[in-house]
């Protein structure tokens, strides 16, 4: 069984497992059968993705949302597994939750953040994900004093299809100018800067860049030395990849029970791994995160106009 186990972990397809098998002895191992050695795993599962998160504050959250295929029915739909991930107080990096929801709305996230803060989440001051459709509601409802960080990769993509393709590599070096400055005055001196050239050309364009700006610059409210971390989604796309490494082998899963055991152990074993690894912020930035965004809320401070500043 502990063999069968690791390999439909490792993402070995079930023909594969069964050669496997036979090699130890088993002869004429079904599909059913595999699923039924594997499902020893649900306890595991279901112990992490209902452990407490009784970690202290857990500053900032990543949350991104990934479709599976499921046959229900009679038929094969779409299903969408939400994952947070965040920060602990101790600077690690751990998966805080796993769940699979019909669609990507407004309902399913906001009842997914509901059942992260019924076990103890608390303290976050900023979530980072794509624009999925009901997320800014759900977190403005189930997480009080969190801002919202609008991935900046994503939103480029998004912002690229406004524009001819002969256009779209200078568009995309004049948005990432943006990024690269020194501080946050600078950082919305530009943003203002790109809007303004863009809009000579491109006006539909400018205009949609300009809509996006409190939602792409939600980082600049914390310290410059973990902005690169919190300004996309990225740090998640590693983790995205290895999922999609052991699903791709699945292909259609025939439960949703199935997209949680295995999702779930990958995201278990993950999170054992940050465990073990070295802290992903330090203990002195997350302080000064939180102090900055305290001061922020409580103090409604005008902030003078940036002195112009070379493109």
């Amino acid at each position: 069984m502990s063999v069968v186990a690791t390999s439909y972990l490792l993402g070995v397809s079930t023909r594969r497992v069964e050669k496997l098998v036979e090699q130890l002895g088993i002869r004429q191992l079904s599909k059913s059968q595999v699923s039924e050695m594997s499902a020893h795993l649900d306890a595991q599962v279901e112990a992490f993705r209902n452990r407490p998160l009784d970690s202290g504050h857990y500053t900032f959250v990543w949350m991104d949302a990934l479709t599976m295929k499921v046959r229900e029915h009679g038929r094969t739909v779409n299903v969408h597994a939400l994952i947070a991930v965040g920060v602990n107080a101790d600077g690690g990096r751990e998966v805080l939750g796993l769940d699979v929801a019909s669609d990507e709305d407004g309902a399913g996230w906001l009842a997914f953040l509901r059942s992260l803060t019924a076990r103890g989440l608390s303290g976050v001051r900023l979530v980072i994900s794509d624009a999925h459709a009901g997320l800014v509601a759900a977190i403005g409802a189930a997480l009080p004093g969190a801002s919202w960080q609008r991935c900046r990769t994503h939103y480029l993509r998004n912002l690229l299809t406004k524009v001819p393709k002969s256009a779209q590599p200078w568009i995309a070096t004049l948005v990432r100018t943006i990024f690269d400055q020194p501080d946050a005055d600078a950082v919305r001196a530009q943003f203002d800067r790109v809007v303004a050239t863009i809009e000579a050309k491109f006006p539909a364009a400018a205009e949609h860049l300009d809509t996006a700006r409190d939602d792409l610059l939600a980082f600049t409210a914390f310290p410059r030395e973990i902005w690169r971390q919190i300004w996309s989604n990225n740090p998640q796309e590693r983790l995205n990849k290895e999922i999609r490494r052991r699903t791709d082998v699945v292909g259609i899963f025939p439960n949703r029970a199935a997209i949680i055991r295995l999702v779930g152990a990958v995201l278990a074993e993950q999170t054992d791994e940050w465990t073990e690894g070295r802290r992903y912020m330090g203990l002195e930035l997350l302080a000064k995160a939180r102090l900055m965004t305290i001061d922020t809320s409580q103090h409604d401070i005008e902030q003078p106009d940036p002195a112009p500043i070379a493109a």
